[in-house]
């Protein structure tokens, strides 16, 4: 099949990771791979070199996809992808988040592709914009959907959100799991104090990791109004954020103002492929965010055995499932949050048995072979329907 990816901004996420993976192991399986993408801008990294070290996949940027909304860009934007699409004739074209998704589905609908597909990986409206942008964001994502004919959800809670929200059909959903390499994760062969060594973390601290941006609604915030008090007091308990981003001078601040410089471990901007060695390094792996699709990082802690404590919202619950593969805390609640984090330090033996249980439950369904193949069955699924609508 001739494959055409569009997706906004390839910075380090998970949504983005997500896309390449695919993309590559279409292409290792001999499909002819189009990624299509906006400017890289700003603090959170770029995957592009990823992109160009695999070999089989051709990558096009295309400078008018941007994420904020800009009429006269995204008229160019979308004569763009019609242009390449008429340019490369693809099977299927899949988009990904939310400004690709709705002027990629608009193009590819405009010039007839034969499978028209769309994941979400996280919804564009949620409770913490003002009513009148989530109007706009659920009427452009209705109007969107009626010009695929596929949508991939990476959790059942984002299908079951956006049916709420009036888009689209249940018969054009499909949940598949956003892959990842799962071997390094899996690797034990390294202890956690000999990679708190090679990465310079104290040996017998107790540390409360984070991988995410530093930016809004994440749940940084969360991490030091529910720990600090506790920290001050107790020398040995440490947090670890892997990341970057808007919020990171803001963030570092607050932690200057209460003295807790030493006990706040920020390497910053990690490449994808060394994220297990920072996990292998937490005691814990918190994940407070207020919005997701399914968090990538909880897998991920879940596939290296870890404790994990999450917000239950989204697709979080889906994984981390409370007192069997983690321990979940209603969002805002700090004392909560802590509580959690206290009863995996008080009893290790806790940690252990859930964490063994997430690596069980993770380690099948979120490898990205699976992905994969389930991708190419839903886009088979359409290309091979009967009669399918236009």
């Amino acid at each position: 099949m001739r494959i055409m990816h569009v997706s906004t901004r390839l910075i380090l996420g998970g949504s983005q990771e997500n896309t390449v993976l695919s993309c590559a192991g279409q292409a290792e399986d001999g499909h002819d791979v189009l990624l299509v993408y906006g400017p890289i801008e700003g603090p959170e990294g770029t995957m592009l070199p990823t992109v160009q070290r695999h070999g089989g996949i051709t990558a096009i940027e295309t400078p008018d996809l941007v994420r904020e909304i800009s009429p006269r860009r995204d008229w160019r934007c979308l004569r763009n992808l019609r242009r390449l699409i008429r340019e490369h004739q693809p099977d299927v074209v899949h988009t990904h988040s939310s400004k690709a998704g709705i002027l990629g589905r608009e193009a590819a609908w405009l010039e007839s592709v034969p499978a028209v597909v769309h994941t979400i990986h996280g919804l564009p409206f949620h409770p913490y914009l003002r009513k009148s942008k989530n109007a706009v964001y659920i009427g452009a994502e209705r109007w969107s959907a009626r010009r695929c004919h596929a949508i991939v959800t990476v959790a059942d809670a984002m299908r079951d959100q956006a049916l709420a929200a009036g888009i689209g059909r249940r018969d054009q959903y499909r949940t598949v799991r956003s892959g990842m390499v799962v071997e390094p994760y899996l690797d034990d062969s390294v202890s956690m104090r000999e990679t708190r060594r090679t990465l310079g973390l104290p040996e017998d601290a107790f540390i409360v990791g984070t991988i995410a941006r530093l930016a809004e609604l994440k749940g940084h915030d969360d991490l030091i109004d529910a720990l600090a008090p506790r920290m001050r007091i107790d020398p040995g308990l440490h947090l670890l954020w892997v990341g970057d981003g808007y919020w990171s001078e803001r963030l570092l601040g607050r932690i200057h103002e209460l003295g807790l410089d030493g006990q706040v471990h920020t390497p910053g901007l990690v490449p994808p492929e060394r994220i297990p060695e920072w996990i292998r390094a937490m005691d814990v792996l918190a994940h407070p965010s207020y919005r997701e699709g399914l968090p990538r990082a909880v897998v991920q802690g879940l596939l290296s055995a870890k404790p994990v404590v999450a917000h239950d919202l989204d697709g979080a619950p889906e994984v981390c499932i409370d007192d069997v593969t983690g321990l979940l805390v209603r969002p805002g609640d700090h004392h909560g949050l802590a509580a959690a984090i206290d009863r995996f330090r008080s009893d290790p033996g806790l940690g252990l048995r859930l964490g063994a249980a997430g690596r069980e439950l993770v380690r099948v369904p979120f490898d990205h072979r699976s992905m994969v193949r389930e991708l190419e069955m839903v886009y088979r699924g359409v290309l091979d329907a009967p009669g399918r609508p236009r």
